[in-house]
């Protein structure tokens, strides 16, 4: 009996792979980025809220907060709300709540439309041959709103179990971050403190593509979280390096994204404060924060779409082996079975 044979995919055929099958599913790039904003909405209502009731609690402007240095406006809102305890308790309801409704909302949403891309990129053809076919494209299109909703709802329960386990990571990750930066060993030392933040962004961050990379194999493999933590780091183990140049390359582009963004956000600032140009500022900007959601959803999918490649492309196996994922996960690298 042979074993997995390991195919060597090409960087740019799988990236192209990806972003073509996420530019055939473009509904997913709409749904996906209409329910992240309003998450980040939701996240920021009681946010704001926290702020006007600390001003009303302390007797200050919400201006007078609003423009204090970070650091400084966290440190008045947490003193402002541990010396009272019935407004601390009433603000961290407001805010839990809002923290688990709108990620159990986010964790549905997200189950649709990674399996939407999986069934897609399992079922395309050559998309990545050159020249570029569009027949081919809109071939490999799977979302329908039925299939959508039957995959969230038959997924949901794993991702959220998922991205429960998530959550607890944010919130030792940035409770531990936050004691440092704002101990006393590092008040003084602006240095220790950069260090810290690059530190625990980056830490952040291969958090989140082990999360991505986690729901991928949920979603392709239909099996459960440990499962797929045991594939996942057996993938890693194995493809470590065609991840990480996808995960370098995806980045350099949102890198690159963030950076038009902040000059356009100057550029219309400076339009503002043009007479009568200004007023045409707000759909501007209105337009602006769409293009952008819908920008950064794009790669988001379109990484997803490579990472899919990448994993399915893992081993061509001989006819005779009949489960290839649990051969792969027990198999040590050397063996030869």
């Amino acid at each position: 009996m042979r074993g997995p044979v390991f195919v060597s995919l090409p960087l740019k055929s799988t990236l192209k792979r990806g972003a073509l099958v996420a530019a055939a599913n473009w509904p997913v790039v709409l749904i996906q980025a209409i329910a992240d904003s309003l998450f980040k909405v939701l996240i920021a209502m009681p946010l704001v809220g926290g702020i006007f009731l600390v001003a009303l609690v302390v007797g200050a402007e919400p201006g007078a907060l609003m423009s204090l240095d970070w650091r400084e406006l966290i440190a008045t809102v947490i003193g402002s709300l541990l010396s009272r305890p019935v407004v601390l308790l009433a603000f961290l309801a407001a805010l839990t709540s809002v923290v688990i409704g709108g990620s159990l909302f986010v964790f549905l949403v997200k189950g649709g439309t990674i399996a939407v891309l999986v069934r897609s990129e399992q079922g395309a053809g050559p998309l990545e041959q050159p020249p570029l076919r569009f027949h081919l494209v809109r071939a490999a299109s799977a979302f329908s709103l039925e299939r959508f909703v039957e995959a969230a709802q038959s997924l949901w329960p794993r991702f959220a179990r998922l991205g429960s386990g998530l959550m607890v990571v944010y919130l030792a990750s940035a409770g531990a971050y936050l004691a440092a930066v704002f101990g006393g060993w590092t008040a003084d030392s602006w240095a220790l403190a950069a260090l810290l933040t690059g530190t625990f962004v980056a830490w952040i961050t291969i958090v989140n593509l082990v999360y991505l990379l986690m729901q991928i194999v949920i979603a392709a493999d239909d099996c459960g979280v440990a499962a797929a933590w045991r594939r996942v780091a057996a993938f890693v183990r194995r493809r470590r390096r065609d991840v990480v140049a996808i995960f370098l390359v995806v980045l350099a582009l949102v890198v690159c994204a963030t950076g038009a963004s902040l000059l356009a956000t100057a550029a219309l600032g400076l339009i503002s404060f043009v007479p009568l140009l200004g007023l045409t500022v707000l759909p501007l900007q209105l337009i602006a924060w769409l293009f952008r959601a819908l920008v950064f959803q794009y790669l988001g999918l379109a990484s997803v779409g490579a990472y899919v490649h990448l994993y399915r492309g893992l081993a061509v196996t001989a006819p005779a082996e009949t489960d290839v994922m649990h051969r792969y996960e027990t198999m040590r690298p050397g063996d030869a079975t």
